[in-house]
């Protein structure tokens, strides 16, 4: 559905994005993470046809940015960090302006507009004057006028940015409803934002692509092994020695700053050894407290490559 290909565009001497190079499947949802001044609104705004790459290739539903920009406009939906909204106008009166701009028919833009509304929770304030809606309301208009033609693509630029918790949530919820129907590339620096509504991620840093997988596969790239944390009573000597017998612990960190006898265990990727160390421990007779897997987030995996530190 979007093909991106050896991308780069400079402002002047200063290069935003280089060899930008990643595709996206029919109906996936796709994250571009990446601090900020990364180049995520640039590859987004060549994507949309906003601007044209320095150099490089794309096809956003099979027509080229180079030869077909206005067949890829026809055929996406597009919300910038900051929706473009006409404060004065009501909501139904804006959408029914950005569907005349979008060339839907008079005898199909009041089904269009119902559609919408209904899709982005609008419901409510179909009737307010745009500028008297909270910033969650306004970004769900701006989600509206996004999805008015019912495109094949949806670009969303920081989609919650601005946002109180619960309307973070509710924007989430919406996006994670769009998969399927639509494909979806959804830029954020914010790290829940791609865990909770993507499939996969494009990681970007200073221009250029970084990492590009799922969360789970990224983390089993990042370190090849998986911590174990542990909480004993008993013996720390004993303890250790039966973590320590066991062949496929990488390294045993003791932290007692929360509790005596709290341990983080490195294991090798795919070895769950909890069932057996938690016999091996009641054998010795210590007190088993607590005993769980934890794996890398997206954070570390994040900083990891963005900022070069070590994940513990």
């Amino acid at each position: 559905m979007i093909e991106v290909k050896d991308l780069t565009r400079y402002y002047g001497e200063k290069r935003a994005i280089h060899n930008v190079t990643f595709d996206v499947q029919k109906g996936e949802i796709l994250g571009l993470l990446g601090p900020n001044a990364a180049g995520k609104t640039t590859t987004m705004r060549i994507l949309t046809c906003a601007m044209p790459p320095t150099s490089g290739e794309a096809k956003v539903a099979g027509f080229d940015i180079w030869t077909e920009p206005m067949e890829i406009k026809k055929r996406i939906g597009y919300l910038p960090e900051n929706p473009p909204l006409y404060s004065d106008l009501r909501v139904t009166e804006y959408l029914d302006f950005v569907g005349k701009i979008k060339g839907i028919p008079s005898n199909k833009r009041k089904s269009a507009i119902s559609d919408v509304i209904e899709k982005a929770g609008l419901n409510e304030v179909t009737h307010q004057v745009v500028g008297s809606l909270s910033k969650g309301f306004k970004q769900r208009v701006g989600l509206a006028q996004a999805l008015l033609n019912d495109p094949e693509v949806l670009i969303l630029d920081e989609p919650t940015v601005g946002l109180d918790p619960r309307q973070i949530i509710e924007i989430r919820e919406l996006i994670k409803n769009l998969g399927g129907d639509h494909t979806v590339i959804l830029s954020t620096h914010i790290l829940p934002e791609v865990e909770m509504t993507c499939g996969r991620v494009v990681i970007i840093n200073e221009g250029e692509v970084v990492a590009e997988d799922t969360p789970e596969n990224l983390t089993r790239r990042l370190k090849g092994s998986e911590r174990t944390v542990l909480e004993v009573g008993g013996d720390k000597n004993a303890a250790l020695a039966v973590i320590n017998g066991f062949g496929d612990v990488l390294n045993v960190e003791v932290n007692n700053s929360k509790s005596p006898g709290r341990y983080q265990i490195r294991v090798e990727t795919r070895s769950d050894i909890r069932s057996d160390l938690a016999k091996s421990l009641i054998q010795k007779g210590l007190a088993l407290y607590e005993l769980r897997a934890e794996t890398y987030s997206l954070e570390d995996i994040f900083l990891h490559l963005t900022t070069k530190e070590e994940v513990a």
